[in-house]
C-alpha cells in the first residue's frame, strides 16, 4: 500500500494513550493495517473479504 492511502484511526481512540492504536486503509480487494506510532514501519494486507470475517468474529465474541 503506498502513502496516498486513507488511514483511519478506530473511533475509540481518542487523546493520551488513544492515539496509540492501529490504523486502517481499506480498499476494494485489500485492508492494511498499520502502527499508528510508527507509520512508515511495515504494513500487514489482508483480503477484504478476510479481515471483514476477522471483524465479525471479534464482534460475535464482545457480545454476551
Amino acid at each position: 500500500m503506498d502513502t496516498r492511502d486513507h488511514w483511519r484511526k478506530s473511533s475509540y481512540s481518542g487523546a493520551g494513550d488513544g492515539n496509540s492504536c492501529v490504523e486502517i486503509a481499506d480498499h476494494p480487494t485489500r485492508t492494511a493495517i498499520r502502527d499508528s506510532k510508527t507509520p512508515a514501519r511495515a504494513t500487514l494486507t489482508f483480503p477484504a473479504p478476510a479481515f471483514t470475517a476477522f471483524v465479525e468474529a471479534l464482534k460475535q465474541q464482545s457480545r454476551p
